[in-house]
């Protein structure tokens, strides 16, 4: 059996801070967090003796803290790659905005599709089609390789596709909620002939 861990980044806002919706042009860090959820996927590892034998991130710093915290936690001593499949989208004119201005443009339906679905608010630069199209190839050179677990951490807007892999996306969509939490983790089993979700969106503790 193969696994795949997918784990979103944690979080780039404190308390004090206004969050803005975050995408591929916008590299912030974790703050202090966000290094906890990461310490906190790492634990989560290291309790379930679950160890990545390849590790693979986005190029933004966000993801790349995580990964590398969580692995540390967990004691494991794996390099971890950057991948550009794995850079989160460009929100086009909403990049760094707030909710409130993202949804004054573009309305709340359009967020709402969005995180059911995945359907793309109009001026977003993401085309779902390459994102599914990389999960699976990706997913697909895993087993082909027999790697036993690979761990990915990346961002909201491109985990949320992750499950097409499963090759049944719109009847997981229509029972879960595809919008990951910050340090969420999902895990996908493969049992030699499907791609499965066993877990989806574990806040580790």
């Amino acid at each position: 059996m193969t696994l795949l861990i997918i784990c979103r980044h944690g979080n780039t806002f404190g308390p004090e801070d206004t969050p803005t919706r975050v995408g591929a042009r916008t590299d912030l860090p974790l703050v202090e967090k966000g290094f906890g959820q990461a310490r906190a996927i790492g634990r989560w590892l290291k309790d379930k003796q679950i160890y990545p034998e390849a590790v693979y991130c986005s190029p933004l710093q966000r993801t790349r803290q995580t990964a590398e915290t969580a692995l540390k936690e967990a004691g494991y001593k794996e390099p971890v790659y950057a991948l550009d499949i794995f850079t989160e989208i460009d929100y086009g004119p909403d990049e760094n905005k707030t909710e409130e201005d993202v949804i004054a443009r573009i309305g709340e339906e359009a967020i709402e599709n969005w995180n059911k679905n995945g359907t793309v608010p109009n001026g977003w630069k993401v085309n779902p089609e390459d994102i599914i199209r990389n999960w699976v190839d990706f997913a697909d050179h895993i087993v082909r390789d027999e790697q036993d677990c690979v761990m990915v951490v990346t961002s909201n807007g491109i985990a949320r596709f992750a499950p097409h892999i499963t090759g049944d996306f719109d009847n997981f969509s229509a029972a879960h909620d595809i919008k990951l939490s910050t340090g969420g983790v999902c895990v996908f089993a493969h049992d030699g002939q499907n791609w499965r979700v066993q877990e989806w969106n574990l806040r580790p503790k």
